[in-house]
């Protein structure tokens, strides 16, 4: 029996160090690390011991033989991935670097502003030195976790279980949460203060703003970004007033990528299904009036040049829920890739003319060029089709024809890309959207993970091996000397309570978090979002009567 990885995995490498036979791969260090769609299990040297079932933090890993009929297709994935790639010449167990020791002895604090993957990746890498005497987290929100939270798709309930990896890391006695504190604000904490009491400060504030069109109409009423509709149907506090229109039977979203999927999947997956799910209880009462009933996605290319992974493709295809249907040229669907070839396949399955279902529609070599509307609401988008050029390099782009048609709609969701935004007292990149940096050192003293670091690319774990980068710079700026910091734990403590005297620490995230899981239970879903702001601070707070102890031991223990 073997093991098989069965969706886009989080990439964080936990399975491959639980792997007693170093059957998992690509591993750290190795080509394509952090860069594939997922790691690959090899069944021929894997013993289905179950240690990388047990070490995966989001339930990706499954013995061959429990496999459904769904997950099928990720068997000949893995088994491709060795065709390739053989690994002959690897080690009998993977290689776990020597722990780091500190040649100062500390004890050095550090800030992390951001709580999301990143963030807490970062936390957690610098609490396994002995000489970090603790690590700070700051959000500007009540709730941490990121995008985990607010960007994972609410039907991928699977993925979302790595928030139990960073239940772990802040449940550790030398981790402190400041929530609900907006680092750089007007009359807010800022970086001079964090500079003055710890040792380093890294941000970990994400991209949270979209890629444009550069097209007309892109700014009527009913044409919004990818990013503020998935913070929009996953709670996010800042987009619960979106407009959203579901009054009309079609949807376009523009870009083919993994996030364009999740929006296709939310749109037209029947309400039981999404009634089961975290999705934000705001949304869902407008998706129970939806009248769309068909969601176009315009890939400007081809299908081997879709910016969607496999996996989610095979868990596409997979939906018995939703008819998938492919719009292609014949032509573009022969090639031998692990796309076409799925996408082919897509395209050959009878398509039932009776069936009530909602669909999805892949369009591929489309483009929009403009975004129609009236009485300043879309309502329908020009889309031309593209001939796609190879040029010497052999890269493939997409020139746009004469033929242009019209597709009625009355929602268009932009999915182009994220775009990282000027960070307050840190130099910012135009041109990348990113702070410029080298190995996460913006400057001794201040440092950037994530995709402020390296732009929105990779997965959940990739955010891992980012992380060690910068703590690896951390440390040899620890080690070659740092000015102290001259402030301490408590004063910090109490300099946010002043500013912030709304701020949320640990056990208030933990009382918000029982909350939530409470109301979910009650209406037989996972959680039930709370998105008022008021509401979470009020949820949140100490039961009468109850002071609030865990902050203050915490404030004491960590007094320097």
């Amino acid at each position: 029996m073997a093991y098989v990885v069965t969706q886009s995995c989080c990439a964080d490498a936990s399975c491959v160090v639980a792997c007693p036979v170093n059957c998992i791969h690509p591993a750290p260090g190795e080509p394509g690390f952090g860069t594939t769609e997922m790691v690959y299990v090899d069944a021929t040297a894997c013993v289905g011991c179950g240690a990388c079932a047990t070490a995966c933090p989001v339930g990706a890993m499954v013995p061959d033989a429990a496999l459904t009929t769904k997950q099928l297709p990720f068997l000949d994935l893995n088994a491709a991935y060795y065709d390739a790639f053989p690994h002959a010449d690897r080690t009998p167990v993977a290689l776990v670097p020597q722990q780091r020791r500190l040649t100062r002895p500390g004890p050095f604090r550090v800030a992390v502003v951001g709580a999301g993957p990143a963030g807490l990746y970062t936390a957690d890498e610098l609490l396994k030195h002995p000489e970090v005497a603790g690590v700070d987290v700051y959000d500007r929100l009540r709730t941490p976790y990121g995008l985990v939270r607010h960007g994972v798709a609410p039907d991928h309930a699977s993925t979302k279980l790595v928030t139990r990896l960073f239940e772990a890391i802040e449940r550790q006695p030398r981790f402190r949460y400041f929530l609900d504190v907006e680092v750089g604000a007007p009359g807010a904490i800022t970086l001079a203060d964090l500079r003055a009491h710890y040792d380093a400060v890294v941000y970990a504030v994400g991209a949270s703003s979209d890629r444009s069109l550069g097209i007309p109409g892109e700014e009527l009423a009913g044409s919004v970004a990818a990013t503020a509709l998935v913070g929009w149907y996953n709670g996010h506090p800042d987009q619960q007033a979106l407009d959203v229109p579901l009054d009309h039977e079609r949807a376009v979203v523009v870009g083919n990528g993994n996030v364009a999927l999740d929006v296709a999947r939310i749109l037209s997956r029947p309400l039981d299904v999404l009634e089961r799910t975290d999705l934000a209880p705001g949304p869902l009462d407008q998706l129970r009036a939806s009248k769309v009933r068909e969601v176009v996605v315009l890939g400007r290319r081809g299908p081997a040049q879709a910016a969607f992974t496999v996996p989610e493709l095979i868990g596409l295809a997979a939906l018995d829920d939703v008819d998938v249907v492919v719009e292609a040229d014949p032509a573009l669907l022969s090639g031998d890739d692990q796309r076409s070839v799925l996408l082919r396949e897509l395209a050959e399955r009878p398509v039932d003319p009776a069936s009530t279902r909602r669909r999805i529609v892949l369009a591929f070599a489309a483009s929009p060029v403009e975004i129609l509307g009236n009485g300043g609401r879309v309502t329908g988008v020009r889309v031309a089709r593209n001939e796609l050029v190879t040029d010497a390099d052999g890269s493939v782009r997409a020139v746009a024809t004469d033929d242009i048609r019209t597709l009625a709609a009355g929602l268009v969701v932009r999915s182009v890309g994220h775009r990282g935004t000027p960070v307050a007292d840190l130099p910012f990149d135009e041109r990348t959207a990113t702070v410029p940096h080298h190995q996460g050192r913006v400057e001794p003293g201040i440092y950037v993970v994530g995709w402020i670091k390296r732009g929105p690319v990779g997965f959940i774990g990739t955010n891992k091996t980012d992380a060690q980068e910068t703590v690896e710079t951390i440390l040899d700026d620890l080690d070659a000397g740092l000015p102290a910091p001259t402030g301490s734990a408590g004063a910090i403590g109490a300099l946010v309570s002043e500013r912030h005297p709304g701020s949320a620490d640990l056990a208030a995230w933990q009382r918000l978090d029982a909350a939530e899981r409470e109301r979910g239970a009650r209406a037989g879903r996972p959680r039930a979002k709370i998105t008022d702001v008021a509401e979470q601070r009020t949820l949140a707070a100490p039961p009468a009567g109850v002071r609030r102890r865990g902050l203050l031991r915490r404030t004491v223990s960590l007094t320097s």
